[in-house]
């Protein structure tokens, strides 16, 4: 088998929002070989991501990705490996590889999965996947009673871990967000872990970042996320050692595995989050989970899209059974529910468990796609190089 052809296709809501949502519109990837095709998802810019996939040689190290991916043979998993080699060696001054590089290794390995007729989290090394605690990914309210109204809503929905970001949080002083903070933890209760996402306000800014410490010790905080920007190293590890301590989370943000690799050996995290659709797909993914375990540093997925995306994320640490943390979007756009017939549900008791049918075990639902799809050409020196491809063929 060869890859005979990789599609991207724009999604969008008719309204994107200035909001912490990135289920508002999608990069959605399709791979076809040997008669199947594969699907994956890029968490990036749509339109970006399909001009590095199809945009002129710049210079040796500028290809775009299509170079090193079209026509390569997919008959065993070092296939996939050498992919991501020659994209990072032909196309690393392409600051969007890695990105459109991520839809397109989610896909390889949903097609190589159904070709080979295994769940991905086997082909990857596991012989086992293991349930995970869900926990309701959620925006803060705009007023802390809003947040109390959501964390309620949360808890009564049986959620057992319950996280919230962005939205007015970190902007409006310390006394505002700690009000956030205890409005949170009344509305879930005392016996539910509860989670808070900076989402990267404070930027380098320790000394704000300290300030909160109180409050999010005084409600019992599972752990404190993205209080500053990606790599800023030196201010997560000053936070890391602050008192009081509160364990820290970061590393969507990681673009590449060497990121990740350094936010695991110098930020002082306790907690590493991952985005397939961001860091270069499962194959970048499932590295940082096996440099996660040599650190003891818990893995934790990060998704905020839909269920195809919800899946590809598990899959890196679908086997660790002690890394049982698994963020789970609650309030995604109609979009990202739409992109697939099939979802991954919660259980009886509460846990999600990666599907077990061949590649991601996700079935796209392309007709209801159509209302969502955002029509593209892209022309140089008036040659078309990109058309929207057909979605339902």
């Amino acid at each position: 088998m060869k890859i005979e052809s990789v599609d991207f296709f724009y999604l969008s809501m008719s309204e994107v929002l200035d909001i912490g949502d990135g289920s508002q519109d999608s990069t959605l990837v399709r791979v076809r070989g040997g008669g199947l095709e594969g699907w994956g998802e890029c968490e990036a810019s749509p339109l970006p991501t399909i001009a590095s996939y199809v945009c002129p040689m710049s210079h040796s190290a500028c290809k775009p990705v299509k170079w090193a991916v079209e026509g390569m043979p997919l008959n065993r998993v070092e296939d996939i490996y050498q992919i991501t080699r020659r994209v990072h060696e032909n196309c690393f001054d392409l600051l969007q590889s890695d990105h459109t590089l991520s839809g397109i290794d989610i896909a390889l390995w949903d097609l190589f999965g159904k070709y080979a007729q295994e769940p991905v989290y086997k082909l990857i090394g596991y012989n086992k996947a293991f349930p995970k605690l869900p926990y309701a990914s959620q925006l803060f309210g705009d007023t802390p009673e809003l947040t109390f109204e959501k964390a309620k809503a949360s808890r009564h929905a049986g959620y057992k871990a319950v996280k919230f970001g962005w939205g007015p949080i970190g902007k409006a002083g310390a006394k505002t967000d700690g009000d956030h903070f205890r409005a949170a933890r009344e509305g879930l209760g005392n016996d539910l872990y509860l989670m808070i996402d900076i989402g990267t306000v404070w930027n380098e800014d320790s000394d704000t970042a300290r300030q909160r410490l109180d409050s999010l010790k005084e409600v019992n905080t599972y752990w404190l996320e993205e209080p500053f920007a990606n790599m800023a190293l030196g201010p997560y590890k000053a936070l890391s050692v602050a008192k009081p301590n509160v364990p820290l989370a970061a590393g969507e943000g990681c673009n590449n595995y060497v990121q990740a690799a350094a936010m695991l050996d110098f930020a002082g995290l306790k907690y590493i989050q991952i985005d397939t659709g961001r860091i270069g797909g499962i194959t970048s993914a499932k590295r940082a989970a096996d440099h996660a375990v040599r650190k003891n540093i818990t893995y934790v997925n990060h998704t905020f899209t839909s269920h195809l995306a919800l899946s590809a994320s598990i899959q890196p640490y679908a086997g660790l059974e002690k890394d049982i943390i698994c963020e789970y979007p609650v309030e995604p756009k109609s979009l990202a529910l739409d992109i697939t017939l099939n979802k991954i549900l919660p259980d009886a008791d509460g846990m999600v468990r990666v599907p077990d049918q061949p590649g991601l075990g996700m079935e796209i639902d392309k007709s209801r796609l159509m209302e969502y799809l955002v029509n593209v050409e892209i022309k140089v020196r008036d040659e078309v190089i990109y058309r929207t491809p057909d979605l339902l063929s």
